[in-house]
């Protein structure tokens, strides 16, 4: 579903992701991780066709540059990891956001983006809250919001950027978990970074570590997220435990 082949980026006169290439699989969820400026979201954006880049992007077996905005938006969804919300927006008309590549310029939802937007509402038990402003909501609360305005543009990709970050771990179990089930019976395609490597490893079917914008390691999480690898690209002391779900990675004071 995703092909990424020699991706490069610039921003500000410096290289920040220099020859990634990266393969994600039809129904696959791939996690990206690495140290803090390794170029996680950099790369998550340009393959969503939000940056500038050089090398190829395919998406579905076509080129990302052949794609025009509608089809591009039609095809893959990214949730950011701040998404700006204008003040007091209504949780109905911010999901209805996401059926901007069907509506003509000038023109109104229709009835059936209006279906499609209430079915997904409906999925993600938020029927009740549509006419709530997201200033209003919890943090778990708002990130269904994100991820149902991702889901009403009908994509079958979704490049989810942190989607964890700033909740507590009962909402990050919530919206993980609402991910996974939401990826077996859509039959969705999910490319995400995360910094929690445990939470990561138990829900990736393969991760890729960056590391100065590079790919320096690709695999499971027990192939990745190795004490060795840990300790040379995030300079840190780590115990990795071998658990259930996966392999838990514990700091080890120096």
């Amino acid at each position: 579903m995703i092909r990424v082949r020699g991706l490069r980026v610039e921003l500000g006169g410096s290289v920040i992701v220099d020859g990634v290439d990266l393969d994600v699989a039809e129904g696959e969820w791939v996690t990206i991780i690495g140290p803090n400026g390794a170029g996680k979201s950099t790369a998550l954006r340009a393959i969503g066709g939000l940056l500038r880049f050089s090398g190829e992007i395919s998406l579905g077996g076509t080129t990302i540059n052949q794609l025009s905005r509608r089809e591009r938006a039609r095809t893959v969804a990214t949730v950011a990891q701040t998404p700006v919300v204008p003040v007091g927006m209504l949780v109905l008309d911010y999901v209805l956001l996401g059926r901007t590549p069907y509506i003509p310029a000038l023109g109104r939802e229709s009835a059936s983006d209006l279906a499609a937007v209430d079915e997904v509402l409906a999925a993600l038990d938020l029927t009740g809250m549509q006419s709530r402003r997201l200033d209003t909501l919890s943090g778990g609360e708002r990130q269904r919001v994100f991820l149902a305005r991702a889901l009403a543009q009908g994509a079958r990709t979704l490049l989810l950027d942190e989607p964890t970050s700033a909740l507590d771990i009962g909402h990050q179990q919530e919206v993980l978990e609402l991910v996974d089930r939401l990826r077996g019976e859509r039959g969705l395609t999910v490319l995400a970074t995360m910094h929690d490597l445990s939470i990561a490893g138990e829900y990736a079917d393969r991760m890729v570590l960056l590391a100065g914008g590079r790919v320096v390691a690709a695999g499971t999480a027990r192939e990745v997220l190795t004490e060795e690898l840990l300790a040379k690209h995030y300079r840190v002391r780590v115990k990795v435990i071998d658990g259930e779900q996966g392999p838990l990675v514990v700091p080890v004071r120096r």
